[in-house]
């Protein structure tokens, strides 16, 4: 058995890393978040302060009890509101574009920008983006684009207190900040998934967050 064989999408996730890696480095707006065990990158301003307000509304109107695979809302694990934004909007399509654009992928391997709104108490407990290929559900995301590759998030406010982002195997905490796009990698350069990927939604404790997440996968998202 090959080592290709043993990590499913292996030699895509080698690819498209190498690919955003370098774009990313070179492009003079966007900063690295220096760390030797995850490919982290930020762009302040991604988003303007009236774009960010837009998409908050847009994430009222779809936002619905969160759920991941076979974990319901219930279970208490992610307890955020979030629906997929319509993607033949015209204001949506262009911001998709615009990751896309930034990202130099494919914009058949994302996955439709998806809005995500926390209260005050709710959360999303330590996870990782990427699929475990031993789970049951992984047979249906194989179909439906195979491994996530890159993820993209926008914070759309300023959130009075709590809701950071935190990466729970680096041991450091992101403040969210309207207009900042956080990028990385959810490979290692070998095409592995990355362990150190590990983040959290923290719980708000006062206000509101407001967040738009877009995943990358190593094929067609169908």
């Amino acid at each position: 058995m090959t080592t290709a064989d043993c990590v499913p999408d292996q030699q895509a996730l080698v690819r498209v890393g190498a690919s955003v890696r370098e774009r990313l480095v070179a492009d003079p707006g966007v900063y690295r978040i220096e760390n030797d065990r995850v490919e982290l990158f930020a762009v302040g301003d991604f988003l303007s302060l009236a774009e960010c307000e837009k998409l908050c509304a847009m994430i009222d109107d779809v936002a619905r009890p969160s759920s991941l695979h076979e974990l319901d809302y219930a279970s208490g694990f992610r307890t955020s509101y979030s629906g997929d934004l319509d993607p033949h909007e015209s204001f949506v399509k262009g911001i998709s574009r615009r990751i896309d654009d930034l990202m130099g992928l494919d914009p058949a391997t994302g996955e439709p920008v998806q809005g995500q709104r926390y209260l005050p108490g709710q959360q999303f407990q330590p996870h990782n983006d990427w699929f475990y290929t031993s789970e049951k559900y992984w047979q249906l995301e194989e179909a439906r684009g195979g491994q996530r590759s890159w993820t993209t998030m926008a914070y759309l406010n300023t959130v009075e207190a709590g809701g950071g982002t935190h990466f729970t195997e680096l041991g450091f905490e992101i403040e969210p900040k309207p207009g900042v796009l956080l990028i990385w990698n959810n490979a290692l350069p070998d095409g592995r998934p990355n362990e150190a990927t590990m983040h959290a939604g923290m719980p708000v404790l006062k206000g509101a967050k407001y967040v738009i997440t877009k995943w990358y996968r190593t094929r067609q998202w169908r």
